[in-house]
Order: structure tokens, then sequence, then C-alpha cells
């Protein structure tokens, strides 16, 4: 079988040039493609695989619950332990406001039930989010993802977006008593993995308490310990109204959750009943692997150890064509002198045996997201391979 043809033939393609590299298999942060070759994953499935791949403890619980029962009920009719459990969990991750979680099969469905959610409970129309945000491709979390290169095919989208520049505080004043919410991501990602700045996130939740707007934080990719702490809005003094999370949280499998009070939550079970329903949210079995995943990430010293790794590669990762590098723990962003270094760098790394990735607005960045399991030694044979393809390039 030639499957690198049949890839192409039949399988809904992205983008005209895909990596196309074929797997094999995948251990810790290693994947092998069918010739045998090895690759050093500092991408972990685009932020998704926080604990590497094949992580021992997430495989017996995925293969625990697969002995026990698979799909039973749409979500939300009977009970089943491994979804209580994760809910149970992250909830005790949080402050009292946000113990209520609803799991979703993914982050953009979080966003989707998070916008329902803000509008439910303001009875407001209004959603404001940032330019070169990103929260989903479904056409709802498409209309608040602020990047008009990517929405202008798929118009009209959903109505009643407005979009202010992050880090702007002038632009706060556009907050009103029409708005439902505002949504930012802790971290901007496809931006350039953006930090937000002199306050900014709380300053932003202050001008919607004195509005009666609700703050949307998207934690898919900061949360679950990429940053160093289990929620990314930790390290910035700030305590939103909802949550969105997703990607690292599965342990290498499709979920997601929007996260509220309960006052809020309940809005949904009423005027209409079933306001939000989902026919394999929070499946057993990867409810099952995102509770091993979040009990392995809490109890361990991982969160800890990525700064450790963050500043490791800070350190490591100095050569006159990185003008910068953004971004916070193993949410990392290099910034190039060109998008054309990016691209060879990318392609070039790949060559060696080093998977790096583009993000989605930033054309001059590559991302660095390894699995939060990666070690030292390991980061030190990524970053060897990359600052060869520097230097390479630099010649």
């Amino acid at each position: 079988m030639d499957l690198k043809n049949d890839f192409f033939k039949y399988q809904g393609q992205t983008t005209p040039y895909p990596l196309a590299l074929e797997i094999s298999h995948a251990k810790g942060s290693y994947i092998y493609d069918t010739s045998g070759k090895k690759y050093l994953d500092f991408v972990a499935g685009v932020s998704a695989n926080s604990l590497g791949h094949g992580h021992p403890k997430v495989e017996k619980a995925i293969i625990d619950q697969l002995q026990k029962h698979t799909h039973v009920m749409v979500y939300g009719e009977f009970i089943q332990k491994p979804q209580v459990e994760l809910c149970k969990l992250l909830a005790a991750t949080l402050p009292e406001s946000l113990s209520s979680i609803y799991l979703t099969n993914s982050g953009t469905e979080a966003t989707e039930g998070a916008l329902k959610l803000a509008k439910r409970a303001t009875g407001r129309m209004e959603i404001i989010s940032a330019k070169n945000s990103y929260h989903g491709n479904t056409q709802g979390a498409m209309s608040v993802s602020g990047a008009e290169q990517q929405n202008r095919a798929f118009r009209p989208l959903i109505p009643g977006v407005k979009f202010i520049a992050f880090n702007c505080e002038y632009c706060l004043n556009q907050i009103t008593e029409k708005t439902a919410a505002v949504i930012l991501e802790t971290i901007q990602g496809g931006a350039g993995f953006i930090e937000p700045t002199n306050n900014y996130l709380k300053k932003v939740s202050e001008r919607c308490k004195e509005v009666g707007a609700l703050l949307i934080l998207d934690e898919i990719q900061t949360g679950i310990g990429r940053t160093g702490k289990f929620w990314g809005f930790d390290n910035y003094n700030v305590i939103p109204d909802i949550i969105i999370t997703g990607k690292g949280l599965g342990g290498g499998l499709p979920i997601g959750a929007f996260i509220s009070s309960h006052a809020h939550m309940n809005l949904l079970k009423e005027n209409p009943t079933l306001g939000h329903i989902s026919t394999f949210a929070g499946h057993p079995v990867i409810a099952a692997a995102g509770l091993a995943t979040a009990k392995e990430i809490l109890s361990s010293k991982l969160m800890e150890e990525t700064l450790t790794k963050e500043k490791f590669l800070r350190d490591t990762l100095k050569h006159p064509l990185i003008k910068e590098i953004r971004g916070k723990g193993l949410m990392l962003a290099l910034i190039f002198k060109t998008p054309e270094i990016t691209q060879r760098v990318v392609l070039e790394s790949l060559k060696k045996g080093l998977i790096l990735f583009f993000l989605l607005f930033e054309k001059k960045a590559a991302r660095l997201t390894p699995p939060l399991t990666i070690s030292i030694e390991e980061l030190q044979e990524g970053c060897d391979i990359l600052l060869e393809v520097l230097n390479h390039i630099d010649s």
C-alpha cells in the first residue's frame, strides 16, 4: 500500500504542503517514521501531549476504562466515574467561583459553550475579542478569532463581535454595558506567544466587572501546567468568570471543557432545557486519560521543572538569527529575522530529526512546545540540532 499517495487521495487536506511524515509509532519524547527514523518532538502534538507519547499512567487509565465501558449515554445523563472524578479534580485547582465543569470533545467546542453561556448569563449579544486571536475553527469560534485573512472566505459569521488590540489599555473603553463577554487567550498563541503586560488581564477583569460583562480566558494552550502553573492565568493576578481548556488535558486524546460558577452553569439546564448538549463529550475513556494526566502533573515536579527547562532553552538558544524568545514555561516561540528563515529552520530541522512547527499568524515564529516530561538531555539534543541548522543558514 502506498500510504503517502492514499493520504493525499482520500484524506481531506488542511494546507497545500503538509509535512507528510509517515508515522510508525511514538514513545516518550520521540516519534518514529515508517522507515525507522527517530524524531525528537519539540511540538507535542501542538501542546497536546503534555506527558509525551505513551505515558504508562495514561495508557493504564485508558486500558482500565476500556475494560469497563466506553460510551453509554449522551453527556450529562448517566453518572460515570471518570467524568465526575476529572471534574472534581479540576475544581480543586480553581477558586470556588470556578467550580462547575462542562466537558467537551475539544477546545473549539469549549469555546462555543463558553460563548453561549456568557450570552445566557448576561442577556447580551456583544462579544469582544482580540486582534490576531485564535479560539478555534467552527463558525462561532472563528467569529471571535481576530484574523481576517482566515475569516473572510467564510463570512457571514456570527454577528456582534468587536476586536481590540491585545495589551491596549485604552481599548478597554470599548467594553460597555452592551458587552456580554470579553474573550482573550491568557497568552496569545497564533499571534506569536504574546504575554499580557502591565496587569492587563486584571484591568480587563476590572472593566468587565464595572459594566457587568464576563471575562472568558482561553486556557487551551496555557493550561494544564504548560506555563509552570496549572492554569496560565495564575501567573497574572486575575480570576476569570469562565475558563476554556483543552489540548494538554487529554494526555494526547481529544478533550475540552468550559468552566464557570454553578450559578452560571445551571442556566444551561432550563429555559430552555438542554441549553448545551453533546453526544460524546466527556467520553469515559478520554476522561480517564485526562484524569491520569492531571493527577500526574499535579502530583509530580513537572510544573516546577517546566520553569527550569524554560531557563535552559533561553540560555542555550542564543544565535544572531534568533531575535527573541517569547512565551512562558514550555510554551515558547523563537522569533527569527524573516519568515523565510523560519521556513528553512522548521524544514531543515525535520530532516535532521527535530520536529518544530509554525504559528498561525506570526510567520517569523517557530513553536517550541515539547512534552512537559522532556529531559534536559533531550532538550540539549534538540538545541544542538537547531543551532547546527541556524549556523548553516548563517553561513
